[in-house]
């Protein structure tokens, strides 16, 4: 399979995901929602690695991955609450400028971008633009803005960490991934003596989210070491497209023109980087 339908793939999976945690956290307190999503992943991803049988990579291959589970359950908080306080069709694209981090990496690097990558990028910026201000020219920012541009650079920072250690072992990376996340989101619930009880009708859903998350995280793996972390992180960051349909379809929600614009900017741009 290619990696760029591996990069879709997940994209689609992260999509359903982030919709259900998103839907999840106006229900519970975002670390609940994130703490139960990651635990359930990492008890798959150790299933995984175990029937996988790959030898354990050393531990400094591993520090990339770790690091990488650091900064995806941070994004996921930010995107998480971003949603569950504002509109998901804002908020998802806006956290989709996450390719910008590793495409500048691959710079410093040495790996320029092509012309029309550059122009991809700036249709990303300016769809980001359009989607955050808030209508009629006013100057503040429409809620969840800020939570989603965290999401971005912390999401980011994830691709770049994967890469880094994914061509050791994928099972493993995902592991440690997974290890690292659900250690730091229960240190965080801990420390904010928030419950870690769900209603019972809510449990299944967060569940879900977390296979969702960790098959996503799989296929974007796999997909790194095929092909270009830029351009995989940017196919990759297709995924508020599922979030946006699911959040118009269930929800109802409903966009300006001038935001739908800036979505289709912002995911086209994306499309754009990735075929440049």
């Amino acid at each position: 399979m290619g990696f760029a339908l591996l990069a879709l793939l997940g994209a689609a999976s992260w999509g359903v995901g982030d919709f259900l945690g998103g839907l999840a956290a106006r229900r519970a307190h975002v670390l609940t929602v994130l703490v139960i999503s990651q635990a359930a992943g990492l008890v798959g991803a150790a299933a995984w690695t175990s029937l996988a049988g790959d030898p354990r990579p050393e531990l400094g291959e591993l520090v990339p991955a770790f690091a990488a589970g650091a900064c995806g359950a941070l994004g996921l908080l930010a995107l998480y609450r971003g949603m569950a306080i504002g509109a998901m069709g804002i908020v998802a694209p806006i956290s989709a400028a996450a390719p910008v981090v590793p495409l500048a990496v691959d710079l410093a690097q040495g790996t320029t971008p092509s012309s029309l990558q550059w122009l991809g990028i700036a249709f990303v910026l300016v769809g980001i633009m359009l989607l955050a201000r808030e209508p009629m020219g006013s100057a503040r920012f429409a809620t969840g803005v800020g939570l989603a541009l965290l999401a971005a650079l912390a999401f980011g920072l994830f691709y770049v960490g994967l890469d880094a250690a994914a061509d050791a072992s994928v099972p493993w990376t995902i592991l440690a991934i997974r290890s690292a996340a659900t250690a730091l989101v229960l240190l965080l619930a801990l420390s904010a003596s928030v419950t870690l009880r769900p209603s019972a009708r809510l449990l299944p859903t967060i569940v879900v989210v977390g296979v969702f998350d960790t098959v996503a995280n799989v296929l974007v793996a796999f997909a790194t070491t095929r092909g270009s972390v830029g351009v995989v992180a940017v196919l990759s960051a297709l995924y508020p497209v599922a979030t946006v349909l699911l959040a118009r379809a269930l929800l109802g929600e409903q966009l300006s023109g001038g935001r739908r614009t800036g979505g289709a900017l912002a995911l086209a741009g994306a499309a754009v980087v990735a075929v440049g």
